[in-house]
């Protein structure tokens, strides 16, 4: 496999004045999805995409060729660790400290054993499906799930740029399935089938029966977002029971065992594009509200162990280790938000400079495992490019 010398360099932010530190150039760079974590627990490391081994240079819309590389921060080398094309820049998960990571490629769902090398294939699709999220790795590492739609190949289904097909998705796609795949490539079966499309798989860090998915779809059009998923019953219950006035989305396990969600009042399909409007509801502003909205914290049972009102507006929110402050990503800048006390309290990180126009530049700020750092995403300068704030 192939290695890069250090591309880090810092910058002041010229919001803030913080120091950022850029650790990519070439080609196009993408941390994990904000559901995951590229930080790898124990070294300094992150694992990523890029498409820098391809040959290929292609803008972010372009359908780079990502593989999986790791990189050393404090060195700043880069190792290629697969040469396999990923389907997605948001395709890639892995265990905490990295021993396993786990990626779909078109048609296959593969695991990399880091400290051996070994690549097993555990499933391949053969009927008329795509996979639709990011494998997850149970906490037991015995199995990954993952969710399958049914395929249509009518161009309105087209994932483009900007959520292209994202409403007629939601109408077109009646069979969707939650598929486990066991590590040792020993077999696999469905576990749930739904009558909506399916995306969002995530197991429980601390349960390995228990797993969460959503309706995938505009938020003002999902009557019901998020879902438990018991793999011992095979039972699927609400996580937050939704109102009429709800618009539910971003849903995340924390790193003990709750589910974070996002709920931003009527007519908020959940997108930004890159001329900062909504993509399906374009008569209502992104930020624009006619409630408060709030992000919430759910137990395993369904019940709301925390409701915070959250009068800003951002597209994304991770939180750190202990639940008490998260990082989002408004329409301009990345932000701290205090919830540890009974009101939000935000605080200005930088300027993100990103397009919003693919999901790959999208700027998914995420926490170390420790909270002491933060990873993001931007395609300022038409590529994207990783970046890293020490807090």
């Amino acid at each position: 496999m192939r290695t890069w010398q250090s591309e880090m360099s810092t910058f002041t932010d010229a919001l803030t004045g913080r120091t950022i530190k850029r650790l990519t150039t070439t080609g196009n760079n993408v941390h994990m999805y904000f559901t995951e974590n590229s930080f790898v627990q124990g070294k300094n490391e992150i694992i990523f995409q890029s498409d820098r081994a391809s040959g290929k240079n292609r803008a972010p819309h372009e359908d780079p060729e990502f593989s999986i590389f790791r990189m050393n921060l404090d060195t700043g080398v880069i190792e290629q660790l697969s040469e396999d094309i990923v389907r997605s820049a948001s395709a890639v998960t892995k265990t905490p400290e990295g021993h396993l990571i786990a990626y779909t490629t078109n048609c296959e769902v593969k695991v990399l054993n880091t400290e051996t090398g070994v690549t097993t294939l555990v499933y391949r699709e053969t009927g008329a499906y795509q996979m639709a999220s990011v494998p997850s790795i149970a906490p037991n590492r015995q199995y990954v799930a993952f969710c399958r739609n049914e395929d249509s190949r009518d161009p309105i289904h087209y994932h483009g740029a900007n959520y292209a097909g994202f409403k007629e998705r939601f109408y077109a796609i009646k069979d969707g399935r939650i598929t486990l795949a066991y590590i040792d490539g020993s077999g696999s079966f469905d576990v749930f089938k739904d009558t909506h499309q399916v995306g969002h798989f995530q197991f429980s860090p601390v349960d390995p029966t228990l797993g969460m998915f959503c309706h995938e779809g505009p938020w003002n059009l999902v009557q019901q977002r998020i879902w438990f998923l018991d793999f011992i019953s095979r039972e699927a219950r609400p996580c937050f029971r939704q109102n009429e006035e709800d618009s539910i989305g971003h849903e995340f396990w924390t790193q003990d065992g709750y589910v974070f969600f996002d709920n931003r009042g009527p007519g908020h399909d959940g997108t930004i594009t890159s001329d900062k409007t909504q993509a399906v509801v374009k008569d209502v502003a992104v930020n624009q509200n006619t409630m408060i909205p709030f992000v919430g914290l759910m137990d395993r049972n369904g019940k709301l162990v925390k409701k915070i009102d959250m009068p800003f507006y951002c597209n994304h929110y991770h939180a750190n280790p202990d639940n008490t402050v998260l990082v989002g990503d408004d329409v301009d800048k990345l932000v701290l938000i205090d919830i540890s006390g009974t009101e939000p309290k935000l605080t200005e990180l930088c300027g993100h400079k990103t397009s919003w126009h693919t999901q790959s530049s999208h700027c998914h700020p995420t926490w170390d495992w420790d909270g002491s750092r933060i990873l993001f995403a931007s395609d300022e300068g038409g590529r994207v490019q990783l970046y890293l704030l020490e807090l």
